[in-house]
C-alpha cells in the first residue's frame, strides 16, 4: 500500500500509492461528491480531483473540526467538505474578503455567500470568515483546528509574497498533533522556479521546505493527483490546462487530452 522513501538527509516520509485508498471514508466522501446538488461541470472534475481519495489520505473523519482555505467562488470542495462534516464537525472557510478593494475578491465573495445561502440544508452550519493575507488572518480561532485543507492555492500567495505568512497562519489554525493537507501544482524539478510561480507551477521542495520552516513535520506524500501526461511547460502554464482552456480554442484538444494539471498532495502535521 505504501513505501518508505528517504529524503532531507536521514529524514523518512511515507509515500502512499493511489490503490491505498478505497475505504470507507472515500466511499462516503465520493458518493457527496457524486450527489445531485453537483453540477455536472463539476462533478466532471472528480477524475482529476479524486476528493474521496485525498481526504482519506490526508485522514479526514466527520467529527473533526476542519479549516479549508481560499475555496474560491465556486467552492468546489465546499460541496463535499460542509456535507460531509454537517452533523458531527465543524467547518470553516476562508474565503474572500468582501470589503476588499478589488472588484475580483467582491465578486467572488459575493458569488460564494450566494451559493451557501441557496442551499441551507447543506451550507447553514459553514463558519464562513475572511482569509487576506497580509491583512486579514483570522480564518479560524487559534489552536482550534484539528485539519486545514489548501487546494491549487500555493501559487497565488506565492505570487502574492504571502506564502510564508500563510504557511505560518496555517499552523497557528491547528491543535498540536493537527493535519495540514495540500494539494498544488507540481513544478518540473529541473525546470528554474519563477520566484512568483507566474506558471502556477511550484517545485515540491519547496513547499515542504517552506512548511517545515512554519514549524510542521511532512508525514507523508501520495501521488493520488499525479498526472504523468502534463509536461508542466505550456504558454499559459496551467491554465492552458482544463478547466481553463486559457488559450481558447488554440490546441484545445492537446490540452483535453492531458487533462487537468500534475499535483503534489502532502500531508504535513504540527508536532
Amino acid at each position: 500500500m505504501f513505501r518508505k522513501i528517504a529524503i532531507l538527509g536521514s529524514f523518512a516520509v511515507a509515500v502512499i500509492t493511489p490503490a491505498a485508498f478505497a475505504g470507507e471514508v472515500a466511499d462516503a466522501i465520493n458518493e457527496i461528491a457524486d450527489g445531485e446538488h453537483r453540477s455536472a461541470e463539476y462533478k466532471a472534475r472528480n477524475q482529476f480531483r479524486h476528493p474521496g481519495e485525498t481526504l482519506e489520505f490526508f485522514g479526514i473523519r466527520p467529527d473533526m473540526t476542519v479549516v479549508e482555505l481560499s475555496p474560491g467562488g465556486g467552492g468546489w470542495y465546499t460541496e463535499i467538505l460542509a456535507p460531509y462534516l454537517k452533523d458531527s464537525g465543524n467547518y470553516y472557510a476562508g474565503s474572500y474578503d468582501p470589503e476588499a478593494e478589488s472588484k475580483y475578491a467582491q465578486r467572488n465573495a459575493k458569488r460564494y455567500n450566494d451559493k451557501l445561502a441557496a442551499k441551507p440544508e447543506l451550507y447553514g452550519k459553514v463558519n464562513v470568515t475572511v482569509f487576506a493575507p497580509p491583512q486579514k488572518l483570522a480564518a479560524a480561532p487559534a489552536g482550534s483546528a484539528d485539519m486545514v485543507v489548501t487546494f491549487r492555492n500555493m501559487h497565488s500567495w506565492m505570487r502574492s509574497g504571502n506564502l510564508e505568512l500563510a504557511m505560518k497562519a496555517m499552523h497557528g489554525y491547528l491543535k498540536p498533533g493537527g493535519i495540514l493537507g495540500i494539494v498544488a501544482h507540481r513544478g518540473d524539478p529541473d525546470a528554474e522556479q519563477h520566484p512568483e510561480a507566474k506558471t502556477g507551477y511550484i517545485h515540491e521542495d519547496l513547499i515542504v521546505e517552506m512548511a517545515e520552516t512554519a514549524g510542521f513535520t511532512l508525514e507523508a506524500k501520495s501521488e493520488i493527483n499525479a498526472n504523468p501526461k502534463d509536461t508542466r511547460d505550456h504558454p499559459k502554464g496551467v491554465w492552458n490546462l482544463p478547466p481553463s482552456y486559457s488559450g481558447g480554442d488554440e490546441d484545445r484538444a492537446k490540452y483535453a487530452a492531458i487533462g487537468e494539471s500534475d499535483r503534489m498532495t502532502l500531508r504535513f502535521r504540527k508536532p
